[in-house]
């Protein structure tokens, strides 16, 4: 239950719905209001089909590239590493490439990147890896992602209420907590090496 609730915690925390927030409200601006929800619904269903779908073909993944369970947690830390210092000192200097939208937007950038990026889909293979019943991993990849659905469904409300230093701050704030999981799951990759 522990390893659960962690998967869910760190595979939400990964996803940062609360960094995505600006990028979606801009990435939706020109589309009408009452479309809105419909896009984020479709967009964020196709999101978990494909993070879903790495969680059951990331063991074929893994034998096929030849690839071992901890040079994976190790790449996997070292990318959560380097998101969370984003997270933690601003956004790279690829965000305004992500902005320049036009129309409605389909899969990507909303579903991927943002979403379903190479951290979220590097940790959910990470998962798959680590655990051996498939049913508890794909309940937290779904629980992950209703938790990411919520906080990007709520992204023009929330947007307002917080105002910009706040949503900065829960950024910040997650990006902290990935720094500690990040160097974790390097320490683990690396412990599971020397075995």
């Amino acid at each position: 239950m522990e390893s659960f609730i962690s998967s869910v915690i760190t595979l939400a925390l990964v996803m940062d719905g609360f960094g995505n927030i600006p990028l979606f409200i801009t990435a939706l601006k020109k589309v009408a209001p009452e479309r809105r929800k419909i896009v984020l619904v479709r967009e964020l269903s196709i999101a978990m089909l494909i993070m879903v779908l790495f969680l059951f073909c990331g063991k074929w993944f893994l034998h096929a590239f030849g690839i071992h369970s901890y040079s994976l947690s190790i790449a996997g830390g070292i990318i959560l590493f380097l998101i969370s210092i984003d997270l933690v000192f601003g956004k790279g200097g690829d965000e305004g490439s992500k902005n320049d939208i036009t129309g409605e937007p389909f899969i990507v950038p909303l579903a991927i990147p943002l979403v379903a990026g190479p951290a979220a889909l590097s940790l959910v293979l990470i998962i798959a890896a680590q655990h051996s019943n498939k049913l508890i991993t794909l309940g937290a990849v779904v629980c992950a992602s209703i938790v990411n659905s919520i906080i990007l469904m709520s992204s023009f409300p929330l947007s307002k209420l917080l105002g910009p230093r706040g949503l900065a701050a829960i950024e910040r704030l997650s990006g902290m907590i990935l720094i500690l999981m990040s160097v974790d799951m390097i320490l683990g990759g690396i412990a599971e090496f020397v075995k």
